[in-house]
């Protein structure tokens, strides 16, 4: 059973940093592609940044510059750090896993996300 759980967020004040992480359990992690999504209530999933199996990464125009997604396969572990955060980067953080180049995004395994919060 595949079970993605994320960790790591809370309240920042703008400005501020936080890394999010997504530990995975019960799959090979290292063969597959993951991501990071957020949602705002009310708002579609948005993606974030992704990063393949081989650790070739894409970014959202919002998170270029700001954001950097990693991930450490020793640890089954995906990572998310998040810099100059804002209040509009207030949102549920959610980790995504796709099984094979076939499946599209976002995949079909879901953490229950993390809450970020950003203080003006």
């Amino acid at each position: 059973q595949v079970q993605l759980v994320e960790s790591g967020g809370g309240l920042v004040q703008t400005g501020g940093s936080m890394r999010l992480s997504c530990v995975v359990y019960g799959s090979g992690f290292s063969v597959h592609d993951l991501a990071w999504y957020r949602q705002v209530p009310g708002n579609r999933r948005e993606l974030v940044a992704r990063i393949t199996s081989e650790g070739a990464t894409d970014y959202a125009n919002f998170a270029k510059g700001r954001f950097q997604i990693s991930r450490d396969n020793g640890k089954n572990t995906l990572y998310l750090q998040m810099d100059s955060l804002n209040p509009d980067d207030t949102a549920l953080y959610l980790c995504n896993m796709r099984v094979g180049r076939l499946e599209s995004w976002p995949g079909r395994y879901w953490g229950q996300g993390t809450q970020v919060t950003v203080s003006s």
